[in-house]
């Protein structure tokens, strides 16, 4: 009989903590127990720029300046979005300006297309020429959060501060921020027929790649040389 009564009264207790708990209580354990949702990634868009000056083609960049120019299209080619904009003074060089920055960010490999230039008015004899574009930063609230008693495990879930520094390892190292916010489009070079053919071979356990020997053919027939080994 006592056993059957400290049976019922185990139960008993488990249904009463189960009718306690608030309706938010499951999110609030999923919550706890998700750094992604602990600690969420926000990425924002930031405009980066530099100012250089420009005495001419004859004369140039200094070197200083330079190094800034080159280290902007790289920061661009690398996490940038949108276009790089050059903006270059008013006056009678302006012309001059831009196609030499145009040129310049060109050769370092910045399509001609993501290109925009444009002139701004003179303030306090700044004649600096500025080239700017727009990238976006992950980043994460700090980690630190020791506010809860870590002698206090009723609970038996992780604390606050719980997958923080491995958030904040992926907003630092994430290639492009922006892909945590949206998926990258195809690329329109792309063969979407033949992706679904290679991929139809792969699936039928097929050879998914040309016959070396008929390509080698054909190019005799036709009098081309193969390069293929």
């Amino acid at each position: 009989m006592r056993k059957e009564l400290t049976r019922f009264a185990a139960l008993a207790a488990v249904l009463l903590a189960g009718s306690c708990a608030a309706p938010g209580d499951n999110d609030m354990v999923v919550k706890t127990i998700d750094p992604a949702r602990l600690h969420p990634i926000t990425v924002e868009p930031n405009y980066r720029s530099v100012r250089v000056s420009f005495a001419g083609h004859g004369t140039g960049l200094m070197p200083e300046d330079a190094a800034k120019l080159d280290r902007v299209a790289e920061d661009y080619l690398s996490r940038g979005n949108g276009s790089v904009n050059i903006s270059v003074p008013e006056g009678g060089d302006s012309s001059d300006a831009i196609s030499f920055f145009g040129e310049r960010l060109a050769r370092l490999g910045v399509p001609r297309s993501r290109i925009l230039v444009g002139t701004h008015p003179v303030e306090d004899g700044d004649r600096r020429v500025e080239i700017g574009f727009m990238a976006y930063e992950a980043h994460t609230a700090p980690c630190g959060n020791w506010s809860e008693d870590i002698a206090d495990t009723q609970t038996n879930l992780p604390r606050m501060d719980f997958g923080c520094s491995v958030q904040q390892n992926i907003a630092a190292m994430v290639a492009n921020p922006r892909d945590l916010d949206e998926s990258r489009q195809l690329d329109d070079a792309g063969d979407a027929v033949r992706r679904a053919t290679v991929l139809g071979h792969y699936e039928k356990g097929e050879v998914t790649q040309a016959d070396k020997r008929t390509v080698d053919k054909g190019s005799e027939q036709s009098g081309l040389s193969s390069d293929i080994q």
